[in-house]
């Protein structure tokens, strides 16, 4: 570990090397590169940094106390070496954490694809609770958002939606909430008053960039129409929505969001990109299954990861049995807490996958 850690160092002093040389900025792709690797390197650097402190710390204490004959300057140098030897086994745990693999994903933008499942209306409800959670949620982590596609029903609910979340690292948290969802509630529509369990399905996927796939045209037909919907300016008027249709893996993809046929076009195709890398990832995945057994809440898209139960105020995460009294809040946004024990489990089980081999 430590000889990885010593050439990490080394490369992290050539970025920033390269970094002070004039002109640097003036191939802007160079300089991006450069930048992101120095920012995913400097928190280890730092660790290593001060780990490598401590443990002179650790030596100097020990020299200063074979030296040392007062008992009081012998007592503080044993309370400081205790602190750096406590600080030593902290950061052991952190390098070897942010030395674990990273996500070639993490970094980027998601598409959100949310669909109700079991439970009709009420299903479909829940699907909008769920997706206004998320807005919130990526408003608390400066995050923007934007609607690609949805199908509502009249009375506010959500048949299905797909959405983008633009901002830093968004996938490396996101990637946890892929899975299905389970309301347990008295429906609005319910006059008995009798709980009802329903269900919907979270799909995050990583945005794809031009890079990341290549669309031959050959295989796509597009078609123009007239936007359908609850109201809105252009709405049955001009044909600006848009439908792709991808012959080799028969998705097909509808976008009416924007009054202008050509940005509807771009976000259908953004989303074509995305849905085709995502098809790509997930094979990879399949192919590696003990390795994505392995991994919290990243993999198979019918697991049942969580329950929103409203009578008990109780939101409950069966993949780590997680279960937190504070329901409005989770569902105005407030998800960290379950996203943080979700990451904290995942790190434990890769470390754990780590130590075996």
């Amino acid at each position: 570990m430590f000889d990885k850690l010593d050439d990490l160092l080394i490369r992290y002093e050539e970025i920033m090397g390269e970094l002070a040389e004039p002109g640097v900025a003036d191939n802007q792709d160079r300089f991006r590169k450069l930048m992101k690797e120095q920012a995913n390197l400097s928190p280890l650097v730092e660790a290593y940094t001060e780990y490598k402190k401590c443990k002179q710390d650790v030596e100097d204490s020990l020299m200063m106390l074979d030296e040392e004959s007062d008992p009081e300057m012998k007592e503080m140098l044993k309370e400081e070496l205790n602190n750096a030897k406590n600080r030593i086994e902290e950061l052991e745990k952190e390098l070897k954490i942010l030395l674990l693999p990273k996500d070639p994903n993490d970094d980027k933008n998601v598409m959100v694809e949310l669909r109700a499942g079991a439970g009709g209306d009420e299903a479909a409800l829940f699907a909008a609770e769920i997706y206004r959670m998320y807005v919130h949620y990526a408003e608390s982590k400066g995050w923007k958002t934007e609607l690609i596609e949805c199908d509502e029903i009249g009375i506010g609910g959500m048949k299905s939606a797909t959405f983008m979340i633009t901002g830093d690292g968004a996938y490396s948290v996101m990637k946890y909430e892929s899975g299905v969802h389970r309301v347990q509630r008295v429906p609005e529509t319910e006059s008995g008053g009798r709980i009802h369990t329903s269900t919907m399905s979270v799909a995050v996927m990583p945005e794809a960039e031009d890079v990341d796939v290549e669309i031959n045209e050959k295989d796509i037909r597009i078609d123009v129409m007239r936007a359908s919907g609850n109201g809105g300016q252009c709405v049955n008027t001009t044909d600006s929505a848009v439908r792709l249709t991808h012959y080799p893996t028969g998705i097909v993809i509808y976008s009416q969001t924007e009054k202008d046929q050509r940005q509807n076009k771009e976000k259908a195709f953004a989303l074509l990109r995305t849905k085709l890398y995502d098809l790509a990832c997930q094979e990879a995945h399949d192919a590696e299954a003990e390795l994505r057994k392995s991994q919290i809440g990243t993999g198979d898209r019918s697991e049942k990861i969580r329950t929103y139960n409203f009578p008990q105020g109780r939101v409950t995460d069966h993949r780590i049995n997680l279960t937190l009294y504070k329901i409005d809040k989770i569902m105005n946004g407030d998800i960290q807490e379950i996203i943080d024990a979700c990451i904290t489990a995942d790190q434990a089980a890769k470390l754990a996958k780590m130590n075996e081999e």
